[in-house]
């Protein structure tokens, strides 16, 4: 769903849209919010940089019109392959995201 709204909202829209309605939820699962909160924002980044609506595309294609529109996706597919890297190992391994978090705890 998030991936889906960053494709076609910027992330402060997307984020007063939804959080009233999923935070409780996942508060009341036993998910950290922080943890939640730095999941929630690395989709919606992703969403920014994939097609068809990445806003930060559009961004790229007006800054080099030169450029076709083809090349810019071809050209961020490693950086969305990693963004889903680092989201399996945040998924899999909660303390990365939240290792500076308790440092302050």
């Amino acid at each position: 769903m998030y991936l889906a709204l960053g494709c076609i909202m910027d992330v402060f829209s997307a984020v007063i849209v939804t959080l009233p309605v999923i935070f409780p939820i996942v508060v009341a699962l036993g998910f950290d919010p922080i943890w939640y909160g730095v999941l929630t924002i690395i989709v919606y980044e992703m969403g920014l940089e994939t097609p068809p609506v990445g806003l930060n595309l559009f961004v790229v294609s007006g800054m080099y019109r030169d450029v076709p529109l083809s090349a810019i996706y071809r050209g961020v597919a490693p950086f969305i392959a990693v963004e889903l890297l680092v989201l399996a190992l945040i998924i899999l391994f909660p303390q990365i995201a939240l290792f500076l978090p308790n440092l302050m705890k």
